[in-house]
């Protein structure tokens, strides 16, 4: 397992910076893609700034792939366009669009010495656009310093941990002078720890080289952490973009508030002016919302605790278990034969059986 250090990098960013170009902006217009009878991609457009870091994340089969692929080259799209500024790659080749693809297995070639690796793209290229066999070497040994593996650079793959190796890649990746940088779940085959701590490394490099970056996950918890803005996916569609803070405090869908973070819902019908669970109702404000039944969306850990059962939701504690930090109860809703998820105060003395009333401090209604 990696212990990563954060050895000081400015001379290697400094001799790197001079190879990259400025972040371009990417277009994606109306894309489509459809793979025999199934729609992978449902006419989907997003603007992403030069330099920034995307997440695109959701369930699998939501596109999220289909779409990095398209960028990359590796797809083409049945109708739409994908522009690097203002030009227009949707036909070019793989190899002429100049991108960098980080992949979750590596795919580093495990003959080759961890510098061969990194100078692979270079040394590969036409002979009228390949650098000196000295200075394909010397950038070799910048990123080597830039990723924290100067030490390394005679090893073979098969010598290093999974999170250098996926170093390696990430560092390959930038040897070309990418336009945009691509990464398809790159910490996916890393256990959690080593996970975490390559966030961590993979955001302050990124930060350093200021190249448009988009990745692919379905770990909430790495696109939060990670992303400038989070592109959520669902289905062939774009549910929502937003920044960390939009995607999870104002979710716009109740996909998107059921898939980031962790959530419970009730139904609800809304009338006169009054939120109904079953035949009681909720000391909540309804007046702005549209009349009839819908879902009651809220954060376990978004409730106050009350004593009295009128006009809150109560019902009776039936589980109780421990998640990380947190205590957590499932509570059996009678009047509408529903279970929701608690979190319960680190001070509670709550027992399986005893009866709870909560309300909920933030919430989204959603109409049916």
């Amino acid at each position: 397992m990696d212990a990563l250090v954060t050895p000081t990098r400015e001379k290697a960013t400094a001799d790197l910076a001079r190879g990259w170009s400025d972040p371009v902006d990417v277009t994606i217009d109306r894309v489509s893609k459809t793979f025999g009878t199934t729609a992978a991609l449902h006419e989907t457009s997003l603007k992403i700034d030069g330099g920034e870091l995307v997440a695109l994340l959701g369930p699998s089969g939501s596109g999220k792939t289909t779409l990095l692929r398209i960028l990359a080259g590796l797809e083409f799209p049945d109708t739409g366009r994908i522009l690097f500024d203002e030009e227009d790659t949707s036909k070019l080749r793989v190899q002429d669009r100049n991108i960098g693809f980080v992949f979750q297995n590596y795919a580093l070639f495990r003959h080759m010495t961890v510098l061969d690796n990194i100078a692979f793209g270079l040394s590969a290229r036409p002979y009228a656009r390949r650098p000196s066999r000295g200075a394909i070497r010397e950038r070799a040994e910048s990123l080597l310093d830039l990723v924290q593996l100067a030490d390394l650079g005679r090893r073979y793959p098969n010598q290093l941990s999974g999170g250098q190796r996926q170093r390696v890649a990430f560092a390959r990746a930038l040897a070309i002078e990418p336009r945009v940088l691509l990464l398809d779940e790159p910490f996916g085959a890393l256990d959690a720890k080593v996970r975490k701590e390559l966030r961590r490394w993979l955001r302050d490099i990124h930060d350093e080289t200021g190249h448009t970056t988009l990745f692919v996950t379905h770990d909430q918890e790495e696109a939060m952490e990670l992303a400038d803005r989070v592109v959520v996916m669902s289905q062939g569609r774009i549910e929502q973009v937003g920044t960390p803070d939009d995607i999870y405090d104002r979710p716009s869908s109740p996909f998107v508030f059921s898939f980031i973070g962790e959530s419970s819902v009730v139904p609800v019908a809304v009338a006169a002016g009054r939120i109904y669970l079953g035949s009681e109702a909720l000391n909540l404000p309804a007046c702005s919302l549209p009349q009839g039944r819908g879902q009651l969306y809220f954060r376990p850990d978004d409730v106050d605790f009350l004593g009295v059962p009128d006009g809150t939701i109560h019902g009776t504690i039936m589980v109780i278990r421990r998640s990380g930090r947190a205590r957590l109860a499932e509570v059996w809703l009678e009047g509408v034969a529903r279970n929701i998820e608690i979190e319960l105060p680190a001070n509670s003395r709550h027992k399986l059986g005893d009866s709870i009333s909560v309300l909920p401090r933030r919430w989204r209604f959603f109409p049916a």
